[in-house]
């Protein structure tokens, strides 16, 4: 697999999403990576996804959920797993909704062992990949949780998501010394640009994306990246500009 390029971004109406999922081959990208709403009505129904959707290369690269880690939201991506399972997705990305300040040290480790026990059980079971997205106000937020938490991690069983502006967003700067240092275990990239507080359509916020682009390719990365397009503004113009951005700074 070579590196091959998604774009991601939530829909408000039944038209933006049309128009993303019509229009992403078009611009270019090999994927889509889907925010929850985008497929959630569908997860006990797989069949009418592909029957509303198509089938077309790439659509539901991989799919984006989240939860607290408590039984409910643990059944709650099982469902997505057996859902990704059927459409032909590989790759879960999990944001664990928890307040950084309400967890410990202790508490990251033992997020470590469950989603690791999950991992597991969505390869073994489902044929798919866990792959934890970090955020700003969520457990794994700070440089030293990262190394709490994939010291932890058993046998290969949950990858990383590393999202450049919630990196920033985080008080982290060196984005690239974070590539480096986990590249062993990073399965997913979201690009996303951040300024004054604000997400920004890739190239048009205050990241570095030199340095980034170089560490990406100094790991030999292999797999998807995906823009995270949250800025706010119109579908297509952002698909385009995004993807354009990523291409020359993959060259």
């Amino acid at each position: 697999m070579s590196i091959q390029l998604a774009f991601s971004r939530p829909t408000a109406t039944a038209e933006e999403q049309a128009l993303l999922f019509q229009q992403y081959g078009a611009v270019g990208y090999d994927g889509l990576q889907l925010k929850g709403a985008q497929y959630a009505p569908f997860l006990a129904e797989p069949g009418r996804f592909k029957e509303v959707w198509g089938d077309a290369p790439g659509l539901g690269s991989a799919l984006i959920t989240g939860g607290k880690l408590d039984e409910a939201s643990i059944e709650q991506l099982r469902t997505v797993f057996r859902f990704a399972s059927a459409v032909g997705t590989d790759l879960i990305v999990y944001c664990h909704g928890i307040a950084r300040a309400e967890v410990t040290a202790d508490d990251i480790r033992r997020y470590a062992d469950v989603l690791s026990e999950l991992g597991l059980e969505a390869q073994q079971k489902y044929g798919v990949k866990l792959s934890l997205h970090h955020h700003h106000n969520n457990p794994v937020m700070y440089r030293d949780d990262f190394d709490l938490f994939f010291d932890r991690v058993k046998d290969e069983s949950v990858g990383l998501t590393v999202d450049t502006a919630h990196l920033v967003k985080s008080g982290i700067s060196d984005v690239a010394e974070v590539i480096r240092s986990f590249g062993n275990v990073i399965d997913n990239f979201h690009l996303k640009d951040f300024e004054q507080g604000d997400w920004r359509v890739l190239g048009e916020g205050a990241i570095d994306f030199g340095s980034i682009f170089g560490a990406i390719k100094e790991i030999g990365y292999d797999g998807w990246i995906s823009a995270d397009e949250e800025s706010g503004g119109e579908v297509l113009e952002g698909m385009k500009a995004c993807y354009q951005f990523m291409r020359d700074g993959l060259k």
